[in-house]
């Protein structure tokens, strides 16, 4: 009878012990559609479904974005993190011409501010070859 009731308990425990694991797994896990390009840690992103999550418990140790219908990813590390309670997630960009620079994220309990690169955004500020307007002197001799 000692024994019934002693592997009950252990069955139990393991299952507390799965769903405790299940739900930080899944605690910092956030998913956006973002329907724009953009550059994250220096790298062009397709528009898609991203997921974010720590890829520690160490916030400073950064974020990891994936997007598994693109097969891309990325790792973020932010230069700022604050406590930052949201009701949903949320994340922000530098626009720079046409090019989208993610600059924040926040889940729901913190707060990311990433880095954006100011070489980066000299470089999206100048106009293209192509558009630059064509000079050129006409007359005679």
């Amino acid at each position: 009878m000692k024994k019934r009731y002693a592997s009950i308990l252990l069955v139990l425990i393991g299952v507390l012990g799965l769903g405790m694991a299940a739900q930080a797994n899944s605690r910092g896990a956030v998913t956006v559609t973002l329907p724009f390009e953009f550059v994250a840690s220096g790298k062009t992103l397709p528009a898609g479904t991203y997921t974010l999550r720590a890829v520690s418990d160490d916030p400073a140790e950064g974020l990891i974005l994936n997007s598994y219908e693109n097969h891309v990813g990325v790792i973020v590390h932010p230069i700022e993190i604050e406590n930052a309670p949201a009701k949903k997630p949320i994340v922000s960009f530098q626009r720079v011409g046409e090019q989208h620079f993610l600059d924040r994220i926040q889940t729901t309990d913190t707060a990311y501010t990433l880095p954006v690169p100011r070489a980066a955004i000299l470089l999206a500020a100048k106009p293209s070859p192509d558009s630059s307007p064509v000079s050129g002197n006409s007359g005679s001799n």
